[in-house]
């Protein structure tokens, strides 16, 4: 077992702050790939005092960390979990890497490996599903390496640049998780 709960072998987890990190991810609101990989509401972009109401907004069912790199603790995205029910052990994740230049490095891997740990081992989930668009086909892979497995489809859900998209559903249970990392 992992003695530090919030960190991997690229990233770590942290909380967020509002006053400091705003700025980064209000940045990153600008940046249309960026948002459109990630959510298939218009791109739109945030001020800095938006990105901080909304980094400040907390609840009971929500747990949101910032991903920051173990190497400079620079801080290059965010990662959350929505419980969707409590009684039944299920919540949504979803994760954003704003660096550029940090895609396809394996920053988001790891931190959605650690996030997917948490909710397994401290918060005693029973199941962690997410959505993606089937045009991230680097994130679909991504999520793969974490344990997640496809597990349906709305068929032409997103429309992008004229053209549609399927949104690809993808789900980890806990036991196939203890399987996959040899936990009891």
């Amino acid at each position: 077992m992992n003695s530090d709960l919030f960190t991997g072998k690229l990233v770590r987890l942290a909380a967020f702050n509002p006053e400091v990190d705003a700025e980064i991810t209000a940045r990153w609101s600008r940046d249309t790939e960026y948002h459109r990989l990630g959510d298939n509401d218009p791109a739109y972009p945030q001020s800095t005092k938006q990105a901080k109401e909304w980094l400040g907004h907390d609840g009971d069912s929500h747990f949101n960390f910032m991903i920051r790199t173990l190497t400079d603790d620079r801080l290059i995205g965010g990662v959350g979990l929505w419980l969707e029910n409590w009684a039944h052990g299920e919540a949504w994740v979803g994760i954003g890497i704003g660096e550029r230049e940090c895609w396809g490095l394996g920053y988001g891997t790891d931190a959605m490996l650690i996030v997917v740990r948490y909710a397994f081992t401290e918060l005693n989930l029973r199941r962690v599903s997410l959505g993606v668009f089937a045009h991230n086909p680097r994130a679909i892979r991504s999520y793969e390496k974490a344990g997640f497995r496809r597990e349906g489809l709305i068929r032409g859900d997103c429309r992008r640049d004229g053209q549609r998209w399927d949104s690809v559903f993808m789900g980890i249970l806990r036991d196939d998780w203890r399987t996959i990392n040899n936990e009891q």
